[in-house]
């Protein structure tokens, strides 16, 4: 759980960084439409990151292995998803793309794991 936690605080920081980036850094040098698919991007990290922080704190109250899945679930997704938007803004590589639709089903699947994990386990 030590590494979980630290994955999720380093892409916490990450989310952080890059927001800030594409606000003042890509601001002038992409269109409007590029930067809100880079701040999307930005947006589902920080919100996956923070999942991540609380399947951890939930994993000592209920440890079972679903929580552990879900976890893993979610970095696929803030991989797949996040990097495939950050990607595709930077570079307008336009395959980039269908990329994004598989980190989006890498999140579903992180979310229905935690539900599982819900209504099997604890208190």
């Amino acid at each position: 759980m030590k590494i979980l936690l630290s994955i999720a605080a380093f892409s916490a920081m990450l989310s952080v960084v890059l927001g800030a980036f594409a606000a003042h850094g890509l601001k002038s040098k992409l269109s409007e439409t590029l930067l809100n698919t880079f701040q999307t991007g930005v947006q589902y990290q920080m919100y996956h990151s923070l999942a991540l922080i609380l399947l951890v704190i939930l994993y000592r109250q209920m440890p079972q292995p679903l929580l552990v899945y879900s976890a893993g679930f979610m970095i696929a997704g803030i991989v797949l998803f996040s990097g495939s938007l950050y990607l595709l803004a930077l570079t307008q590589v336009k395959w980039f793309g269908p990329i994004t639709p598989l980190g989006g089903l890498c999140f579903i699947v992180g979310w229905a794991l935690l539900l599982a994990a819900a209504l099997k386990g604890g208190s």
